[in-house]
């Protein structure tokens, strides 16, 4: 199956995409190569300007706290697992210590340092970090693999409270929807929100559906569109019925 998500405020969609570039970052950060490392470098900088919301701090403590309170009220009830429930708390109690312990605006170290940020202005011109650009970087980069992790690892961990964060809500927000399954006529689904509020819609179809929906929302409606994917024309919607699956998260 692959899934497809929808987020219908700011606020998911800056989770979405933070969470996208915290996975890059930390997988290219695990390679050996130098290339790989560049990548991580220039994605961690995409961290930067994503998590420099003022209020995404506090909004992760404020979501946290709010989902320890609903967990608390679930204490004796027999048809809650203790250990599951105490185990949650603690994760959401850690996350939130992390969060208060964060000093300053995120990521302020980083814009604090000279020698990043000559990288990430050069990183925004189309080849601007080539050797006779930026000599050091240069150096840097020729360097062990080991160094190179290790500096990478000590720019992003503190702010990685912030991903330990953003895990837990979205983890939470995923698997507060049911599933429904659904078929769309000739290509197109449409369905009437009616008051239903969401915070993300979430779609799953089998692989081996070659269809790739175009989702639009509002608060009054939801409308789906399933093309054909065509990676040299402008792709079409499909004129069968197309089966999957929808659902609506919220927090």
């Amino acid at each position: 199956m692959i899934t497809y998500e929808y987020p219908l405020n700011e606020r998911i969609r800056t989770l979405l995409r933070l969470e996208d570039l915290f996975e890059k970052t930390l997988h290219f950060m695990a390679a050996e190569g130098s290339a790989e490392h560049h990548v991580a470098l220039v994605t961690l900088f995409e961290v930067l300007e994503v998590a420099g919301r003022a209020d995404l701090k506090f909004d992760l403590m404020q979501e946290l706290e709010r989902q320890r309170q609903t967990l608390l009220s679930f204490r004796n009830n027999p048809d809650i697992s203790e250990d599951a429930l105490s185990g949650a708390l603690y994760e959401i109690e850690q996350s939130s210590a992390g969060l208060l312990a964060m000093q300053g605006k995120i990521g302020h170290y980083l814009r604090e340092n000279e020698w990043l940020m000559a990288i990430k202005n050069r990183a925004t011109i189309p080849g601007g970090v080539c050797e006779f650009d930026l000599p050091s970087y240069h150096f840097w980069l020729n360097g062990e693999g080991a160094g190179r992790r290790q500096s990478l690892h000590g720019w992003i961990s503190p702010m990685l409270p912030i991903r330990q964060a953003l895990t837990i809500v979205l983890r939470l927000l995923r698997s507060s929807g049911r599933p429904e399954k659904q078929v769309a006529t000739r290509g197109g689904y449409q369905l009437m929100l009616a008051g239903r509020t969401a915070q993300l819609i979430r779609l799953r179809m089998a692989r081996e559906d070659a269809f790739v929906p175009e989702i639009s929302a509002s608060k009054y409606a939801l409308n789906i569109r399933f093309l054909a994917p065509d990676v040299e024309q402008r792709p079409k919607q499909v004129d069968t019925g197309v089966g999957f699956e929808l659902t609506f998260c919220n927090l």
